[in-house]
């Protein structure tokens, strides 16, 4: 497994690189769509790989180790097998999902005790056994536990939460190093960086990160309630830090305008909820702005989807059959809506590498937001 840098763009940090694991070659800038519990909600495999063309997609430690639970997981072979996806994977820890049980997790120097939020059960995860369970997950690309700061913490908890998150990555590493992957192909991990909006916490955890990095890095604690503007400022913080042979990736994060921002700024990997969960809801990107398909203008409207799409889903489908399904409650109005989005999110992705290796990008993604931040 290995991170390769191809291109940087002539007038900005945006990068272009290669990431080759045992299920296959990612091709970064790279948008990585969440499939939570094993599955990418309302899409098809099939879809994900022919039309939306996802190199890579997400699962989650703490919902795939509560359901199905790793005795089924073990006992079929890993998350791969159990999912039928045969393409790269890669799994968080769960301490977003722990730091989201507020009122019902206790976070201790030796780990997080948190209460299952099915059925109330109380469960422990530390360094040691979160590698084991990402072990028998069997992803690609396994993260360290950490705890995932506030973004309005003020810096007193800030420097704390960042000691535990340090001491947490160097029992993760530790135990990683004495564990072999179960299934017969090579699995890496990120450690996280975290340090909230503070610069000087961020750059000490990226120094400490870098220790323990094989070829990537994640930077986490950020769209988690923080101004958009700091975000920008600690991915610029963090830039120079981290050397150029490792693969950046920010956690959970965004819109497509936060993407395009990011990737400025020298991200390579990105993954968020809100294509699919917009989605659902009836919210589209688009080339040329953002729909809400529910309003009534688009009754009547039987012209593309997105006109400059390039998904099935646009090439199929009108905006008026759209907005009636929607209108209807019919369940095909969120599956036509998570794979048109998600289509668009990895066109964006990969239009930005091309402009990237053209040495354009700055130019291009300053026109290009103004096009994808407008209401239709």
């Amino acid at each position: 497994m290995d991170f390769k840098l191809i291109a940087t763009d002539r007038e900005s940090h945006a990068r272009a690189g290669v990431l080759t694991t045992d299920h296959g070659r990612i091709e970064t800038p790279i948008f990585m769509p969440v499939g939570t519990v094993g599955s990418v909600k309302g899409v098809f495999h099939r879809d994900l790989r022919e039309d939306i063309g996802a190199q890579i997609i997400l699962g989650n430690t703490y919902h795939l180790y509560l359901r199905p639970g790793l005795e089924i997981l073990k006992a079929v072979g890993g998350l791969h097998k159990f999912t039928t996806w045969d393409r790269p994977i890669l799994t968080d820890s769960g301490g977003f999902q722990i730091f989201s049980l507020t009122g019902i997790r206790k976070l201790t120097a030796e780990g997080c005790t948190f209460q299952s939020h099915i059925d109330g059960s109380r469960h422990t995860f530390t360094p040691e056994n979160n590698v084991d369970t990402q072990r028998i997950i069997g992803a690609d690309i396994m993260m360290a536990l950490d705890e995932c700061c506030p973004g309005d913490a003020d810096r007193k908890y800030a420097e704390k939460s960042l000691k535990l998150t340090q001491n947490w990555l160097e029992r993760y590493a530790e135990k990683f190093r004495h564990t072999e992957p179960l299934y017969g192909y090579n699995q890496t991990f990120f450690p996280i960086i975290q340090g909230c909006v503070y610069p000087d916490l961020r750059v000490k955890a990226a120094e400490h990160a870098l220790k323990y990095s094989e070829i990537g890095i994640a930077i986490g604690g950020l769209a988690v309630g923080e101004p958009t503007e700091k975000m920008y400022e600690m991915l610029e913080v963090l830039h120079p830090v981290i050397p150029d042979d490792k693969a950046r990736y920010l956690m959970g994060v965004g819109t497509p305008e936060n993407i395009l921002e990011a990737i400025e700024r020298g991200v390579d990997m990105f993954d968020c909820v809100m294509p699919t969960r917009n989605g659902r809801n009836g919210m589209l990107f688009t080339w040329n702005g953002i729909m809400n398909m529910r309003n009534r203008k688009w009754a009547d409207d039987f012209g593309p989807i997105d006109p400059d799409g390039s998904s099935f889903v646009d090439r199929t489908y009108s905006r008026a059959y759209l907005r009636h399904l929607f209108i209807a409650g019919e369940m095909f109005a969120a599956q036509l809506a998570s794979e048109h989005n998600l289509a668009f999110y990895l066109d964006l992705v990969r239009t930005a590498r091309r402009h990237i290796l053209d040495g354009d990008f700055a130019a291009w993604k300053k026109e290009t937001v103004k096009r994808l931040t407008k209401r239709l």
